[in-house]
């Protein structure tokens, strides 16, 4: 499974990589980015949760 961040949408909260600092971080623009690396199955629960508690629906998780 990929994790994405639609940068248009994301407001730079910074609730994403707190949840999944494996998965997400902040970038220079302030805005958040995904790993470009597939999401290890240990690390799913937390990217669903990031997913999920995203303020403005920025995150997909995709097979």
């Amino acid at each position: 499974m990929k994790a994405y961040v639609d940068k248009d949408t994301c407001i730079g909260c910074g609730l994403c990589p707190a949840i999944c600092p494996e998965i997400f971080q902040m970038e220079d623009d302030g805005k958040a980015v995904a790993s470009e690396e597939d999401v290890a199955e240990n690390l799913m629960d937390s990217a669903r949760d990031a997913e999920q508690q995203c303020p403005v629906d920025a995150i997909t998780i995709e097979e």
